[in-house]
């Protein structure tokens, strides 16, 4: 099945094109030049998988369409979905619906990821047979499931909800199945070997798996990892979890913050989470004002803080709310305390280079083929 993705300016992008040594490719996952730029971005990165920075900021200085936010996408790629990446331009902290201090709060809290780890008990085995009974008119459904390990076999009772899970999932005889005890979340491990001959073909998809030993019932940890923020619209909103998906979180108060810090710090105490500093990359960083700035510098002092990624393409620029000048739009007390990576203009050569993998990325893998540029005849 084909799917249909967006083409933006950096889907070509996948990431910073370093070795083993973190030493730079000439071109190689969509990057072209800035060798200084992605090999300081690569170390950056690297730590960050480490997990031995947080509550630092670094800014990312060039001339415009010098690869500042390519090397931003690069670095998101590199760190996977298990870090928390946040890319947020400075225009869009400016909002009539929330205060600037507290978008720039949400964006934080979004970017400090919160690893927990519980127990859960699973039912995990091969399903040998599915019985469903519809009633006359169809409105209600019963059945039964049988499970079994290599040791034991067990016959389960069905409702609607779970007929309804094992429906979607396409669950059928053969399958190994685990079942969340908790919620009843049906997960499909793959198919038993013991039917890899029922079929003449198969899908190159089809996963194998050995029948489970042991008991049918069985605990094992889970391990979720959320955002500070989706923990405290959680807790914000009358509408709990469905919060998320409305959109309009609004002003969180600072005093839900600190019950919902205190009570992670006691999680981390018990063992039961650990903390994933991510990485927040602030875009056109000097659009900001003197007020924002102050509210970083503050921001970074704190104890669940990320790594801030600036990127600015100003020289000597005036800091916005004052009448003074500064490099990059900083003012100097946050200047002082960051790492400046610089960019460069591309050469020609480069140029032609970054033009040629972003044809052949357009060209043979996401537009049709009428969109394709014609052969000329001979």
């Amino acid at each position: 099945m084909q799917t249909l993705e967006r083409i933006g300016a950096h889907s070509h992008v996948h990431g910073l094109g370093l070795d083993e040594r973190l030493e730079p490719y000439e071109s190689a996952q969509g990057m072209v030049g800035q060798r200084a730029a992605r090999k300081a971005a690569g170390m950056i990165v690297k730590i960050v998988q480490n997990a031995k920075i947080a509550g630092r900021a670094m800014l990312m200085a060039g001339p415009p369409g010098t690869g500042k936010t390519a090397i931003a996408m690069g670095m998101a790629q590199t760190l996977g979905p298990d870090v928390p990446f946040i890319m947020l331009s400075a225009s869009e902290v400016f909002s009539l619906e929330m205060s600037k201090t507290e978008a720039l709060m949400q964006a934080f809290r979004k970017a400090i990821g919160v690893r927990i780890r519980e127990e859960a008990e699973l039912i995990e085995g091969e399903v040998v047979e599915i019985q469903i009974d519809r009633s006359l008119t169809g409105a209600t459904k019963t059945g039964k499931i049988i499970i079994k390990t290599t040791d034991m076999e067990t016959v389960y009772e069905l409702g609607n909800k779970m007929i309804d899970a094992l429906q979607k999932e396409k669950v059928a005889a053969g399958d190994v199945i685990t079942i969340e005890k908790s919620s009843g979340r049906i997960s499909k491990l793959g198919r038993s070997f013991a039917c890899s001959r029922d079929y003449d073909a198969i899908g190159s998809d089809t996963k194998f798996v050995q029948c489970p030993e042991g008991e049918l019932q069985r605990r094992r940890e889970v391990v979720h990892t959320v955002s500070l923020h989706e923990i405290d619209v959680i807790n914000s909103r009358t509408q709990g979890f469905l919060a998320l998906f409305a959109g309009d979180t609004g002003e969180i108060k600072p005093e839900l913050r600190d019950q919902i810090n205190a009570k992670v710090g006691e999680w981390r105490e018990e063992g039961k989470a650990e903390i994933v500093p991510g990485v927040l990359f602030i875009d056109e960083v000097h659009m900001l004002d003197i007020e924002c700035f102050s509210f970083l510098n503050r921001a970074l002092e704190s104890e669940l803080a990320p790594l801030v990624v600036m990127a600015s393409n100003r020289g000597q620029a005036r800091i916005r709310g004052t009448r003074f000048t500064s490099p990059h739009g900083l003012p100097i007390d946050l200047l002082d305390r960051i790492l400046i990576i610089s960019t460069k203009p591309y050469s020609d050569t480069e140029i032609k280079e970054i033009l040629s993998i972003r044809y052949v990325f357009l060209r043979y893998f996401h537009l049709p083929t009428f969109m394709a540029v014609p052969k000329k005849k001979t």
